[in-house]
C-alpha cells in the first residue's frame, strides 16, 4: 500500500539526491520573490497513476507550493491535456520539477501499460497481476500504478505468502521425500490465513500438488494446449495462475485457455515514461 509515509520518505530521499546543498541555479539566476505557475501536460494519452507522488516533490520543497491534480489516479488523460497545475514561489517549483516528474512519468507509464494489458483479456475473466520485478525501493510505487491501470497486485513481497517454485521444491524433496506430504506438513505449520502457491513447470507435477490442497498453483512457461489441460486437471480445486512468455501479443490467447490469474512481470520491468511536460510561467 503507498502510504504518505512511504511517499514522504521516497520523495525526500530523491530530492537529498537531486539537490542535496540546494538548487543552484535557481537560488542563483531567480529572485527569491518570484512565483511561478507551471502546468504538467500530456505529451502523449495515457492513464494516471502517482498524482500524490508528484505534488509531495514540490510541497516538500516548499510547504507554500500549491499543487492542484486536475486528473485522479486511475482516470484516462489526452495529449495535451493538463493533469495538474504547480504554483508558488518560483525557486520551489523548479528545484521540485524533475523529481516530481520522474515519478510520475515512470508510473503514469505503468498504469497505461497495464490498462493495454486488462484491455486486451477483457471478457475473458482472467485478472492481471504484477510480480516482484520491481526498482529496488520502489516497489509500493510501482505496485499502486499497477492498480490504477486496472490491474491487481501480486504479493508484496517474500513475507506475504509461501510460494514454492522450482529451487525450492528441489531442496524440499530432497533424499526422495514425497511433495504432497511436505507441502501439507507445510500448510499444518501455517497459520489458516496464510496463502499456499506451488510453480509447477510441467504437466507431471499436478497431481502431487493438487493433491496437497494448496491455495494457488502457477502453470510457469506451459504451451497453450498444456495451460487448458492444467485447468481441466485442477477442475477448481486451485486458483490457475499462468506466467511466462506474457506479452501483449501471447495473452489474450493465454486467458482463453481458462486460467484465472496471468502474472506479468513486464507491467514494471519493461516500461516506457510516459512524456509529460512541466510548462512554466514565471512572474
Amino acid at each position: 500500500m503507498l502510504t504518505r509515509l512511504i511517499i514522504e520518505d521516497a520523495v525526500k530521499r530523491a530530492l537529498g539526491e537531486d539537490a542535496p546543498w540546494g538548487d543552484a541555479t535557481s537560488e542563483y539566476l531567480i529572485p527569491a520573490t518570484s512565483r511561478a505557475e507551471a502546468k504538467l501536460v500530456a505529451r502523449e494519452p495515457g492513464v494516471m497513476a502517482g498524482g500524490e507522488v508528484f505534488a509531495a516533490a514540490f510541497t516538500l520543497v516548499d510547504p507554500a507550493v500549491s499543487v492542484e491534480l486536475q486528473v485522479a489516479d486511475g482516470s484516462e488523460f489526452a495529449k495535451g491535456q493538463t493533469i495538474a497545475v504547480v504554483s508558488g514561489p518560483a525557486r520551489a517549483v523548479l528545484t521540485g520539477e524533475r523529481v516530481g516528474l520522474n515519478f510520475v512519468q515512470r508510473m503514469a507509464g505503468i498504469a497505461t501499460h497495464t490498462a493495454q494489458y486488462v484491455a486486451a483479456v477483457a471478457g475473458t475473466g482472467a485478472k492481471i497481476v504484477d510480480t516482484r520485478k520491481t526498482t529496488p525501493g520502489l516497489r509500493a510505487f510501482e505496485k499502486h500504478a499497477v492498480k490504477c491501470g486496472g490491474g491487481r497486485n501480486h504479493r508484496y513481497g517474500l513475507s506475504d505468502a509461501i510460494m514454492a517454485k522450482d529451487n525450492h521444491l528441489a531442496i524440499l524433496t530432497r533424499g526422495g521425500k514425497d511433495l504432497t506430504t511436505e507441502l501439507q506438513r507445510v500448510r499444518s505449520e501455517l497459520g489458516h490465513t496464510t496463502h499456499i502457491e506451488v510453480e509447477v513447470d510441467n504437466l507431471g507435477q499436478l497431481p502431487a500438488v493438487i493433491a496437497a490442497g494448496v491455495d494457488t498453483i502457477m502453470l510457469d512457461n506451459f504451451s497453450l494446449d498444456d495451460l487448458r489441460a492444467g485447468v481441466a486437471l485442477i477442475a477448481g480445486k486451485a486458483v490457475v495462475e499462468a506466467s511466462g512468455g506474457v506479452n501483449l501479443a501471447t495473452v489474450r490467447a493465454i486467458a482463453e485457455t481458462g486460467v484465472n490469474v496471468i502474472s506479468v512481470g513486464a507491467l514494471t520491468h519493461q516500461i516506457h515514461s510516459l512524456d509529460l511536460g512541466l510548462d512554466i510561467e514565471i512572474d
